[in-house]
């Protein structure tokens, strides 16, 4: 078994382990590699375990070294799933030897392994992130009818007040609402290069919905499509989307046409416990499934908490929030690439 560094000639042979593997996500594809380095400025190490020219398994890490958060690799950065995606035991641990090696080469502060289903027992980890997903139906009126009464009832206001969904080509509208969406929650949002790109590597399993009404842009969502799943993973809205229901007609939309083509899971995402996204994916009679992040300490004594609920961030969260939105989107990308 020999573990080896993706190359550009080998992408092809990866994704195609990926599109096998039952362990794999689509943030295991060889495609994150060129989005978080060119689009984030951060070195990747894409590991995969080799024998008899076979790919065994697979193991995508980013490096992020930031002064104001911490110096860490990841699998994945930026991505809610990650760790290992291996078909026997020998190659998964030869993943997990060559990138503690590499960790401790690296001098980080920790290795964290985001993980669907818990992997090391004898690495800490931490009970923070649930993601939730669910079987649809291939009848989008069964959908609806399986929506709990009152978000269904959300879901048919906006329906109500005429607004429309609309595939885009590219991210400039998705962006907009995006990013004042998140300036709304006091968070820095990326560059707009970095969506672009992910558009640009993805291709058609990267899809823009963006809603209107009456031509204006009230909500737009970016997802990702994978074998039968569809993840709609960045999403937000104008100040005026709340009033028209229109993130809750967006996701329907988005149910509704996967449905239709074909897909079988839908994958509303990572929520933090305690949270409004937490609630409203609950909403939708969503069960939460716990996610298991892993660690392996190397520079630091004590797990990471980098995330908005840490009370050392909320004074830096007030002053976003009163930011110009418009200066919002120069400083966000200088602090937004640190926080994978």
């Amino acid at each position: 078994m020999q573990v080896k560094q993706l190359d550009v000639k080998d992408a092809a042979r990866w994704d195609a382990f990926v599109a096998a593997c039952p362990e794999a996500t689509f943030f295991h594809r060889a495609g994150w590699k060129r989005v978080i380095e060119e689009g984030l400025g951060h070195r990747c190490y894409f590991l995969y375990a080799e024998q008899g020219g076979q790919i065994q398994g697979v193991l995508p890490l980013g490096h992020v070294n930031s002064r104001l958060f911490s110096n860490a690799i990841a699998s994945l950065p930026f991505c809610v799933y990650g760790g290992v995606a291996a078909v026997n035991e020998d190659a998964r641990a030869a993943l997990y030897r060559e990138a503690q090696r590499l960790a401790a080469e690296l001098g980080v502060d920790y290795l964290e392994l985001r993980n669907m289903k818990p992997q090391r027992s004898d690495w800490p980890s931490k009970d923070l992130y649930v993601t939730f997903r669910k079987e649809i139906d291939p009848d989008p009126e069964k959908n609806m009818l399986a929506i709990p009464r009152k978000q269904r009832a959300m879901v048919r206001k906006g329906i109500k007040n005429e607004l429309a969904g609309e595939i885009d080509d590219n991210v400039d509208r998705f962006f907009d609402a995006y990013a004042r969406s998140v300036h709304y929650l006091g968070t820095p949002v990326n560059g707009k290069k970095y969506y672009r790109m992910l558009k640009q590597v993805f291709g058609e399993d990267c899809e823009v919905l963006t809603i209107t009404k009456d031509g204006r842009t009230v909500s737009s969502v970016l997802s990702f499509y994978f074998r039968d799943e569809v993840l709609p993973y960045y999403g937000g809205g104008a100040s005026e989307a709340r009033e028209l229901a229109a993130n809750d007609f967006m996701y329907w939309e988005l149910m509704r046409r996967a449905c239709e083509r074909g897909i079988k899971v839908f994958d509303f995402g990572r929520s933090k416990k305690g949270t409004g996204s937490y609630s409203f994916k609950e909403h939708w009679g969503f069960e939460p499934q716990p996610l298991h992040y892993e660690f392996c300490l190397f520079g630091a004594e004590e797990l990471p908490d980098i995330n908005p609920l840490n009370p050392k961030y909320q004074l830096f969260i007030k002053l976003w929030k009163a930011m110009p939105f418009a200066l919002s989107k120069v400083i966000g990308p200088l602090l937004a690439k640190d926080l994978g």
